[in-house]
């Protein structure tokens, strides 16, 4: 309140002091380099249409982490990840998963449906692909 001039504190207010007393507490940062993740978008707009994606952390800071998801690398607070908690195996299949994807969409030439299919494996809530969808994948990968 006392931010906010004695008046009902905004959102964004109260989101900056709790940023500002995480940045003072320095509890550790609880993820780990290889860890599967889900983006949590709220009240990020860089997120804007990637909540609930998976993402693969690559980079560990103080207060936030360095992720790749389906379409690119993007910088988070740690608060805008939500562990999925997948198995070692899990996460290194994901990993696999996620260079594929990369190697991919690095092409210029990708068909519109190619990258629509990229963005929905980007999308998936479980750590393997059926038999169809790495059917898919490797023919895209044959056309590319």
């Amino acid at each position: 309140m006392e931010e906010a001039g004695g008046k009902v504190p905004s959102a964004r207010v109260v989101s900056d002091v709790v940023q500002r007393i995480m940045e003072r507490t320095k509890a550790p940062n609880p993820y780990r380099v290889g860890e599967v993740c889900q983006i949590i978008a709220k009240d990020n707009p860089d997120l804007r249409g990637k909540g609930g994606n998976w993402c693969i952390v690559n980079h560990v800071g103080e207060v936030s982490c360095t992720v790749t998801m389906w379409d690119g690398e993007y910088t988070v607070r740690i608060n805008h990840l939500k562990p999925l908690n997948y198995l070692e195996s899990e996460c290194q299949q994901m990993q696999l998963i996620s260079d594929r994807i990369s190697r991919l969409r690095e092409n210029e030439n990708l068909e519109e449906a190619a990258r629509a299919m990229l963005k929905y494996l980007g999308e998936l809530k479980r750590p393997c692909l059926t038999v169809v969808e790495e059917k898919l994948l490797s023919l895209i990968e044959q056309e590319c």
